[in-house]
């Protein structure tokens, strides 16, 4: 059976590891949305769109690209912050892409403070982790680590 010192060092590196995916995963939040904007960029169409859905995942809408065919991406919208049910936005769309659509004149830096807020919570979470580890492993006071024998306890 490992010792407490090997359990605590392996949690240790668990955290670690979890951390890391975790900040990782907010790296991956800005650029996602950075290569989504620079992609919507390269080839931008505008088009002026209905929200027909909202729920926590995902703000869907349908709008009419410069082809006259119409889109309703099932991804949803891109920066959909504050937008209802119903209402009519104007939208900027990949050509090439036009599943690729965001709210015109929101960009990826609104991505910025969701990662930022993701990044904290991981680190605090962590820091608790490790504390709980470290306290949890620590060896208990007055326990000897010898054994003690059946001739011991009888006298």
């Amino acid at each position: 059976m490992p010792g407490r010192n090997t359990v605590r060092r392996r949690l240790h590196q668990l955290v670690l590891a979890l951390l890391a995916c975790a900040l990782l995963g907010s790296f991956a939040m800005v650029g996602g949305a950075a290569l989504n904007d620079r992609e919507i960029h390269s080839h931008p169409g505008r088009a002026m769109a209905t929200v027909t859905g909202q729920s926590w995942f995902r703000t869907t809408v349908d709008y009419q690209d410069d082809q006259g065919v119409y889109h309703a991406p099932p991804a949803g919208l891109l920066y959909p912050t504050g937008l209802g049910e119903g209402q009519s936005v104007w939208v900027t769309y990949a050509r090439h892409n036009p599943d690729l659509v965001k709210v015109e004149g929101r960009g990826w830096t609104l991505a910025i403070i969701p990662a930022l807020s993701v990044a904290f919570v991981s680190v605090v979470i962590a820091a608790v982790a490790w504390w709980v580890i470290t306290i949890a492993t620590r060896p208990r006071k007055g326990v000897s680590s010898s054994r003690v024998t059946k001739e011991d306890a009888l006298s």
